[in-house]
């Protein structure tokens, strides 16, 4: 087997490869004798047929096999003799295939590229951190008893104002004729909360019990019910009961009824927290200029193929936004030209980004365990309590996702290695500045 280079440009790698005809020859007659081993015709038995039979009947299928195991071989040839890694499975073509004459083929791939890693201890990085003020464990603290707020029936009788839960019963309407979804029984609608349609919970204050009310309101025109929005709609209110709000008391025992020994204990398990969240925040900046600093620090060529991969994804995703009217304002001021300019510098970032974490994550040896993605699933299962179940569900139910996530943690498990060697330099900001994720204001 004979292996010339015909093309290197870049990380684009062709080759021809020719093998002599003697040699497929005798591959042929290999498999030729290894299905004699096993066939059986009339008259003879599996494995005593004689051979010149086996060929008139087999040679085009033993020659179709040798063919696949030569092109198989052949470029399993090239990469090993070359020392390549192929980005994609290598495309071969066949170039010159006669009886008795040598069989010439052409492999064509683009390669990974060469990446040398630097010492990562030169990057320098900022670190920037914020205090936790007293006034956010406070406002912590007031939402909490907001959650655990309760209502008591108001015996009096007085008028509704602002910030009472009115139990009321409702019949909707538009032109005389119900509609669905337009009738409620003692519902509890805290006036103030816009909770229902604009300016139907202003004309419920200032009412008694009993009072029958002619709502008249309109829904707006962006209503998710097309057949309604913009639409006047009269509304017949009974005033069931009046309830007011009683939040929770901010003690000891407030605390407890929380899972802590105290307030003093609450106060410190809040600030912790919050903490905790400032430090998440602190890390995202801390990831976001530590690709800035690799993104400068490396150069080399990326894969074509890779890059319009990429770049077809944010496209389809920018395509997808358009058409739903959900590109933000910066996109919407910009030219389309220019923004597949940018995005396809994104794309070439993006790409180039990922081989260097996937060269750091191969060169450290790290790995990605079970324990890993069960950690992974809990801490999203943590973020949305009352939907625990669903999530393991639909961890367990959909492969392709936990994949997903594999990928979410190596990447976090390679970003981790790497800023543990790199310089940091702390920086103290106010909460604002720590929240700021506009990168243009930076």
């Amino acid at each position: 087997m004979k292996i010339k280079e015909t093309k290197s440009e870049k990380l684009t790698r062709e080759y021809n490869v020719t093998v002599s005809a003697k040699d497929f020859a005798e591959m042929v007659e290999k498999k030729l004798h290894q299905i004699a081993q096993t066939v059986s015709m009339a008259g003879f038995r599996a494995g005593k047929v004689p051979f010149a039979m086996v060929e008139k009947k087999y040679k085009a299928n033993a020659t179709s096999e040798a063919l696949d195991d030569m092109l198989r071989d052949g470029v399993n040839e090239v990469l090993k003799e070359k020392d390549l890694r192929p980005v994609f499975t290598p495309d071969v073509q066949i170039e010159k295939f006669e009886e008795g004459k040598d069989i010439e083929f052409s492999v064509k791939m683009d390669i990974m590229p060469e990446i040398k890693l630097q010492d990562f201890s030169k990057i320098k990085i900022e670190k920037i951190i914020a205090d936790v003020p007293e006034e956010e464990v406070t406002k912590a603290l007031n939402y909490m008893a907001e959650s655990r707020r309760d209502s008591v029936k108001v015996e009096e009788n007085r008028e509704t104002k602002k910030g009472d839960i009115a139990v009321i019963d409702f019949v909707g309407s538009i032109d005389g004729v119900e509609f669905q979804g337009g009738k409620g029984e003692a519902y509890p609608l805290e006036l103030g909360s816009n909770s229902f349609i604009p300016g139907y919970e202003d004309q419920l204050i200032g009412k008694k019990v009993g009072d029958v009310v002619d709502v008249k309101a309109t829904f707006p025109k962006e209503y998710h019910a097309k057949d309604l929005a913009g639409k006047e709609a009269l509304f017949v209110t009974t005033i069931k009961e009046i309830r007011e709000v009683k939040k929770a008391e901010i003690n000891d025992e407030f605390a407890k009824s929380m899972g802590a020994e105290s307030l003093d204990k609450l106060k410190e398990d809040v600030k912790n927290h919050i903490a905790k969240d400032y430090e998440n925040a602190s890390k995202m900046k801390m990831k976001r200029a530590l690709l800035d600093a690799l993104d400068k620090a490396y150069k080399f060529d990326v894969p074509e193929k890779l890059v319009d991969m990429e770049y077809d994804s944010i496209v389809k995703q920018y395509e997808a936004a358009k058409k739903n009217n959900q590109l933000d304002e910066d996109e919407k001021k910009k030219k389309e030209s220019d923004l597949l300019k940018e995005y396809k510098e994104i794309a070439v970032r993006r790409v180039k980004l990922g081989l260097l974490l996937a060269e750091v994550g191969k060169d450290a040896k790290i790995e990605v365990t079970q324990e890993d993605i069960n950690q992974a699933i809990m801490n999203e299962a943590q973020k949305y309590p009352m939907q625990a179940k669903a999530i393991f569900d639909f961890y367990i139910k959909n492969k392709k996702a936990v994949e997903n996530l594999r990928t979410q943690v190596y990447e976090e498990k390679v970003m981790d290695h790497v800023l543990n060697q790199v310089e940091k330099t702390e920086k103290k900001v106010t909460v604002e500045e720590l929240y700021n994720f506009d990168e243009k204001a930076a």
